[in-house]
């Protein structure tokens, strides 16, 4: 089983292909799989290291309180242990998001370019409600249910309820049957105290911002792209927040074409 312990805890992912890194950050309450059809397209291309974040899927759950910066150096830790640390592209969603246009600002070296899913750059102030729920649910014994409904927060109502949807958001609920409440209360203090703002104005990377139509980021990301006028922003017709895992064709097309557009395609 991959595990990094670069940093300090223990980091699971998964290394599929070959050609430049291509790292996945996925969102939250979700784990690495929500990019299985990322990695099906793209690592004929690239080298997908798809992770579990601390806190959620196989990795560690920390209790002690810890930064958005951390969870950075976890990302940066898998690479340097698969020698990948160069040349690299960055792709996250929400949290993940985050922590990849981070990534891309503070460590150019590393990351040449990134594409941002559902994010927000500045102050999230609004999971203290996520907090106390997980803390409660978990006590009652009931996470599992609340998981799930966590889970179809993240996408449309429509995809929820197909076959596809609800087969694969079971999945997310049968592989969280360890998740831990305190854990997951600091990375969600960890993202919502972390602001980027002042970072965007020096940053220069090739940048693709993408949001559902319904996605409830769309606000942060129209800000985003806002602040980083070099950016691309698209928007993707009748999807929601984890758009990329309804509508994986149009989205790794758009992506395909944003690669191309900026010499990253192979």
């Amino acid at each position: 089983m991959p595990v990094s312990r670069r940093n300090g805890v223990d980091i699971y992912y998964e290394r599929v292909g070959r050609g430049p890194p291509l790292v996945l950050i996925h969102a939250m309450p979700f784990d690495h799989h929500l990019w299985l059809y990322q990695v099906e397209r793209f690592s004929s291309r690239f080298t997908t290291i798809a992770m579990d974040l601390r806190g959620w899927g196989q990795s560690a759950k920390p209790r002690t309180p810890f930064t958005l910066e951390d969870m950075g150096r976890d990302v940066t830790g898998v690479l340097e242990d698969e020698d990948l640390a160069r040349d690299a592209i960055v792709m996250g969603c929400s949290v993940g998001s985050k922590i990849a246009l981070m990534l891309a600002c503070d460590h150019p070296e590393i990351f040449k370019g990134a594409v941002l899913v559902g994010g927000n750059s500045g102050l999230q102030a609004q999971f203290d409600h996520r907090i106390a729920a997980y803390r409660a649910e978990h006590a009652a014994g009931t996470l599992p249910a609340y998981h799930f409904g966590h889970l179809r927060h993240g996408v449309t109502a429509g995809w929820a309820d197909t076959p596809t949807g609800r087969y694969l958001l079971e999945g997310f609920v049968e592989r969280g049957a360890d998740l831990d409440p305190e854990s997951i209360a600091n990375v969600f203090r960890a993202v919502g105290e972390s602001d980027l703002t002042s970072r965007l104005a020096q940053y220069r990377s090739p940048t693709l911002i993408v949001n559902g139509e319904h996605d409830n980021a769309l606000k942060g990301g129209t800000r985003t792209a806002s602040l980083i006028g070099h950016s691309q922003h698209f928007i993707l017709p009748g999807a929601g927040h984890c758009c990329f895992v309804e509508q994986p064709s149009t989205f790794n097309a758009r992506v395909t074409q944003f690669f191309k557009e900026t010499g990253i395609w192979p």
